[in-house]
């Protein structure tokens, strides 16, 4: 498991019969991630945020320095048998997408994303993760803010392309009730079903075959948060599907 890396994040929304298309054409050139095979894996993530849904803003009004944390699960079949958990802290610069993140029992991950000391198990790098989670929480006061739920397919680069991940995100949905990671609760979705996230992770430079790809494809860059979409229609927040951008003619404005 990678814990910190820095890379580029494209994202795009496609139409799910465009996917299987996409999909055979990196067929030559990618395989399928190894956690998943062909068939993908679920993926739910619970946010944290703080009273004044600053992380949430930050996106909205472009901010170039912005970051969040998160808890992140792969349930399976069976959501509650769940025991481990993903804590992230995610932050771009620019254009360029920081990940640091360390695995942790549920309980404890739990514990952590709510301000408490962190375990005296983990190695020095993992310790400066739980100390910086432990800094953020307290310091901004956070708190769950929003789950978000989906089925994600992977391909991942070969020998020369390095680091190179394509994803395919689809059955996207969304809650601000019930925010216990495990629980199984049902989601509403804020993205139709005919239509998927596809995200092109690259560590330096997207290769020229997968430009050219995503051009054949007619595939148009799109600013996606998953989180604030699912945010801005959890709480009825007057921002744009997909909580891009204002709506025109809108003065955005932060609560409070």
């Amino acid at each position: 498991m990678i814990k910190r890396f820095n890379r580029y994040e494209l994202k795009y929304i496609v139409r799910i019969e465009e996917v299987d298309r996409i999909i055979e054409d990196l067929r030559s050139m990618t395989e399928p991630d190894a956690h998943g095979g062909l068939e993908g894996y679920r993926v739910v993530s619970l946010y944290y945020d703080s009273p004044g849904l600053d992380f949430f803003w930050d996106k909205i009004e472009g901010i170039k320095f912005r970051r969040k944390v998160r808890l992140r699960i792969y349930p399976g079949e069976d959501i509650e048998a769940v025991k481990e958990g993903m804590v992230e802290i995610k932050q771009r610069i620019n254009r360029t997408v920081q990940k640091r993140r360390l695995k942790l029992p549920l309980e404890e991950a739990e514990q952590l994303c709510a301000g408490s000391q962190e375990s005296d198990d983990l190695d020095s790098l993992d310790r400066q993760v739980a100390s910086e989670v432990q800094y953020i929480v307290r310091a901004m006061h956070l708190m769950p803010t929003c789950i978000t739920a989906y089925r994600r397919r992977a391909f991942v680069g070969g020998l020369y392309d390095a680091g190179l991940r394509i994803t395919f995100d689809v059955d996207v949905g969304c809650r601000v009730h019930g925010l216990k990671v495990n629980h199984n609760v049902k989601n509403h979705l804020f993205l139709p079903p005919e239509w998927s996230i596809m995200e092109v992770k690259a560590n330096e430079a997207v290769p020229d075959w997968v430009t050219s790809l995503l051009a054949r494809h007619s595939c148009q860059l799109r600013r996606v948060s998953k989180y604030c979409a699912g945010l801005a229609l959890g709480r009825g927040l007057n921002v744009m599907p997909l909580a891009i951008s204002p709506v025109p003619g809108m003065e955005v404005r932060r609560n409070g």
